[in-house]
């Protein structure tokens, strides 16, 4: 299982690999969220988003003569470029099986960065039965987007970061927000900040009706989502947490929240116009929660994971003009 020295080491084996993003703030955004924010860009990682962080450290944590035969990796996009990265980078094969009506632009940059795309309807066919297949068929290694534990513990390198860059703010009480599928980097952050920072707490975010971990967490057992599709916040819309990441987020995470594609867009608009960066619709949830849910928020300050900023022409004008999901 996932632990504070597997985080560690996937740090040190992502040097020179991983960005560290940077924590941006805008007075503007403070005056609507009613308190001071800070916004961890990691829309500005390697392949824009957080899961470079996971496809880096699984890969690299792999024996070479398996990693030579190649990976395969089910993923709506940002895992899918993670690992394609990793993976060229590494100079091994990649399969990445994605859904057909994932955004065109995260399905043409994986196949940009070398891997194979094989495409699925997301509500007909099941992608990890098609992922174990084809991993069975051609001796690859299968790379899960969240409960792998290598995979976790890449995305807790963001939380080292946070507790870092939090420190240096002087923030040393604060809920930390993240936008949650499947709950890799939610309780990947969760766990670092276990051990370097106390005071911060870890929060998962999700649209309205794609709600599997905050109804998770409140029932106490995994609760799954009736529809597979249906948000435009595509990148964090998972059937259900995962078997090892929901007790990781049962123990250490406080309950979830939940915003509207609306109030995605709205946030992806300020982002854009206070702190200049470019965030997806998933990628925008938790810094909705901030500003749009100031009441679920306690304390004098809020972090906000910004998780990634892979958004198609047509969506992300649709957001800079104000228009509706």
């Amino acid at each position: 299982m996932t632990d504070l020295a597997m985080i560690e080491a996937a740090a040190t084996r992502g040097g020179g690999h991983i960005r560290r993003t940077p924590m941006l703030s805008s007075p503007a955004l403070d005056a609507i969220a009613g308190r001071r924010v800070l916004v961890k860009a990691e829309c500005l990682q390697h392949t824009g988003s957080f899961k470079a962080r996971g496809g880096w450290a699984a890969l690299s944590a792999l024996p070479k003569a398996r990693r030579d035969r190649g990976v395969i990796a089910f993923s709506s996009g940002n895992h899918a470029q993670g690992v394609a990265r990793a993976a060229a980078l590494h100079g091994v094969p990649a399969v990445i099986v994605m859904p057909s009506d994932a955004p065109a632009m995260k399905i043409d940059n994986t196949r940009r960065l070398g891997a194979e795309v094989v495409l699925y309807d997301r509500i007909a066919e099941n992608r990890e039965e098609i992922g174990a297949r084809l991993a069975a068929d051609r001796g690859l290694t299968l790379i899960k987007p969240y409960d792998e534990p290598q995979v976790i513990a890449g995305q807790g390198t963001c939380g080292l970061e946070i507790a870092e860059q939090a420190a240096e703010e002087g923030v040393f009480e604060a809920d930390v927000l993240v936008c949650c599928g499947g709950g890799g980097l939610t309780s990947g952050i969760a766990l670092a900040l276990e051990d370097r920072a106390r005071g911060l707490r870890a929060r998962p975010c999700e649209p309205d009706g794609f709600d599997d971990v905050a109804r998770s967490l409140r029932a106490g057992s995994i609760q799954r989502n009736v529809s597979a599709a249906g948000s435009i916040c595509d990148a964090i819309v998972t059937p259900a947490p995962g078997e090892i990441t929901f007790p990781i987020m049962a123990r250490l995470c406080g309950p979830g929240l939940t915003v509207t594609d609306e109030e995605a867009l709205r946030a992806m608009a300020l982002a854009f116009a206070h702190l200049k960066i470019v965030v997806e619709p998933g990628g925008a949830v938790a810094l909705a929660a901030a500003l749009f849910r100031p009441e679920a928020v306690t304390g004098a300050a809020v972090i906000c994971v910004a998780t990634g900023g892979n958004v198609d022409a047509e969506t992300y004008r649709r957001a800079l003009s104000g228009g509706s999901a």
